[in-house]
């Protein structure tokens, strides 16, 4: 089990962002989430983090494994993630851009995190975004860096 989440919480076509304020990705849109701590099941974990960094209840979306994201840097196994998707109601209210002490969150149109001329998201984003499974499959997906320079990524159904 890897020890980092990270959950991409979708209200219609829209998905909601963290624009980081510390590495690592500072300065970079992303989803939410975080470390697992000691003894907490994963999925007690990625709710805590919604929790923590939208304010967001369980209550208020569906949940699902998406699966996980491995990178290696110069070759060498880094670690990885575990995927999620969050789905909210298509008139979920929640007033965004909201600035928080890990940064500024802010539903951005997929076809925006998709655009190929944007530069503000996270490189693997919008790779993983186009590849979130639309059924229970769920994928595992490699990624291949040098330095902070993506180089490939691909994805196989677990």
């Amino acid at each position: 089990m890897y020890k980092y989440t990270l959950c991409f919480i979708q209200r219609a076509d829209e998905i909601l962002l963290l624009n980081r304020q510390k590495s690592p990705w500072m300065g970079s849109w992303n989803g939410v989430g975080g470390k697992i701590e000691p003894g907490e099941l994963l999925i007690e974990s990625i709710k805590r983090e919604i929790k923590e960094e939208t304010g967001i209840n369980a209550a208020d979306y569906e949940i699902r494994d998406i699966g996980e994201m491995k990178w290696f840097v110069e070759g060498e196994n880094l670690g990885g993630m575990h995927l999620f998707v969050a789905k909210l109601k298509d008139d979920f209210i929640y007033q965004t851009p909201l600035a928080t002490v890990e940064g500024i969150l802010d539903f951005k149109k997929i076809s925006w995190i998709l655009n190929q001329e944007n530069t503000g998201v996270v490189n693997n984003l919008p790779y993983l975004i186009k590849h979130v499974p639309d059924d229970l499959k769920r994928i595992e997906v490699t990624t291949k860096y040098h330095e902070n320079t993506l180089l490939h990524i691909s994805h196989q159904v677990l």
